[in-house]
């Protein structure tokens, strides 16, 4: 049965949104966060292991010093205030993909403390998110539900489990309550989760790779009549992974709380799960609280000590963080506002700036970027990065249409040629015989021809008429194959006409 929704606009109008988000950042080190397994994203089930990660009678955890310094650079991009002393515990629950059944977290005591991300809106608001902590664990297994629908439990034969990912380490930026955003709350939640993964993957820290699970939110959310009023009944949303998902779970949150209280209901104070397929969010367990997880110190593992000293060694390898960096390229490469957040929307920033380095304009690499190679991306599907163009390539591209060998016609079709895998720019050139026509005899025979053929349009541009030149071009394109550059046509057809 359907729940009941109110309108997003009434129920913003109505209630004021407070939310919270949990981001689980995957850290991209060798080895597992407590032992000396490998970690590889793809590999055969159940291979990735040790007696630690397997949670085996007598196995003892050790600390990976590169997962420690790793959140140390997170949390230094998140002002936090990194605690000279952070401590280990175990927070107990059973799932059949913690095979310990507890999982090592830390607490009272985490590495990082409170903190802030400025995250920037489409339209350049800027708006402080507070970070209450952000702290250190190692993740668990994934199950796979077989024979179910979409690998929902729901209707399942049997699960299978994998403890490849059980030991990774993770960072959970957890916020505190944030207040203030209203209508804006799914876009301020979508710009901060984004903002954290541009962030890891400056730092070099995490792959942040949402759909495979390097990266994914918990979704809290409550309503309440006023900034005064008292906090109302939150729920929380599990492991949604894509930034549309976070935003849609929202209003659709918000949507369903507000329905509620409007009849006079209550909220459950419960997990839920984001279905992409029916774009609804669905009830799970009652969410539990910090004490029914009954934490304690890890006996088996010492307090984490990071000195002052490395701390600031650390904050010295810091690279410039993604805001500074952007509006810095902004400058330089003399976009508009506008013209950056598209490039940052496409995920295309290191790719332009890339294409620049190896010798394109600004302008020339955004058009082939977010253009033909965007459109061909999208419909299959996958990232920019994935596709077997480079920056290198791009940048051959407009050489190749500055030295005059190709116009945009014939450029098009080599990125073309070059997305279908034939091979480097000047591969696919000459492979097909592309090049503009060079020999000026041919192209003014070509000229005379579509003159001849279209007295009509001669005599309105000899009147001063120039809107119909286009024609003139277009018909000169098909008789050269569309190997004639636009520029040299147009000025033949301007000098056949002041002639007379």
């Amino acid at each position: 049965m359907a729940e009941k929704l109110m309108k997003y606009s009434d129920a913003v109008a109505k209630y004021d949104p407070v939310f919270g988000l949990e981001v689980h950042v995957e850290l991209c080190t060798d080895t597992k966060l407590f032992c000396p397994a490998h970690i590889e994203f793809g590999g055969e089930p159940n291979t990735q292991l040790t007696p630690v990660s397997l949670g085996l009678p007598g196995s003892l955890p050790v600390v990976n010093k590169r997962a420690i310094d790793y959140a140390v650079k997170l949390g230094l991009a998140l002002h936090c205030r990194i605690n000279e002393w952070s401590q280990f515990s175990r927070k107990n629950y059973f799932y059949p993909d913690m095979p310990r059944d507890y999982q090592i977290s830390q607490y009272d005591k985490p590495l990082n403390g409170e903190g802030y991300l400025d995250v920037e809106l489409d339209d350049g608001t800027i708006f402080r998110v507070p970070i209450e902590r952000a702290h250190v664990e190692d993740d668990a297994g994934k199950n796979t539900h077989v024979g179910g629908a979409d690998g929902r439990i729901e209707g399942a034969d049997h699960s299978l489990v994998d403890y490849n990912r059980a030991g990774v380490p993770l960072v959970e930026i957890v916020t505190k309550p944030i207040e203030g955003a209203g209508a804006r709350t799914p876009e301020v939640a979508g710009a901060y989760v984004s903002a954290i993964r541009d962030i890891v993957r400056a730092l070099g820290i995490s792959h942040a790779r949402m759909e495979q699970g390097n990266m994914r939110a918990d979704v809290n959310v409550s309503l309440h009549s006023g900034p005064d009023a008292p906090l109302g009944t939150r729920s929380e949303t599990k492991n949604v992974n894509t930034f549309k998902g976070i935003e849609k779970t929202l209003t659709y949150e918000i949507r369903r709380q507000a329905a509620i209280l409007e009849a006079g209901g209550e909220v459950l104070q419960e997990t839920r799960h984001w279905d992409e397929s029916t774009q609804t969010t669905a009830g799970g367990r009652v969410k539990s609280d910090a004490n029914d997880y009954r934490y304690f110190p890890d006996p088996d593992l010492v307090m984490v000590h990071v000195t002052p000293e490395h701390i600031e060694e650390l904050r010295a390898q810091m690279p410039e963080m993604p805001r500074e960096r952007r509006a810095r390229l902004k400058k330089e490469w003399d976009f508009t506002d506008r013209q950056m957040q598209d490039a940052v929307n496409a995920d295309a920033v290191d790719l332009i700036e890339e294409t620049v380095k190896a010798g394109a304009s600004p302008a020339g690499a955004s058009k082939w970027w977010l253009g033909e190679i965007s459109r061909e991306a999208n419909s299959r599907g996958v990232s920019l990065q994935e596709l077997s163009i480079t920056a290198q390539d791009v940048a051959d591209v407009e050489r190749l249409i500055a030295d005059g060998k190709l116009n945009d016609k014939l450029a098009k079709q080599t990125v073309s040629g070059v997305l279908a895998g034939e091979g480097k720019p000047a591969e696919v050139v000459e492979k097909h015989g592309y090049q503009v026509v060079s020999d000026d005899g041919a192209l003014e025979a070509a000229v005379d021809q579509a003159l001849k053929d279209n007295p009509d349009i001669v005599a309105k541009l000899k009147s001063g008429n120039m809107k119909p030149m286009g024609a003139i071009i277009g018909a000169v394109m098909r008789a050269t194959h569309g190997q004639a550059d636009a520029k040299a046509v147009s000025g033949l057809v301007m000098q056949r006409i002041a002639r007379g």
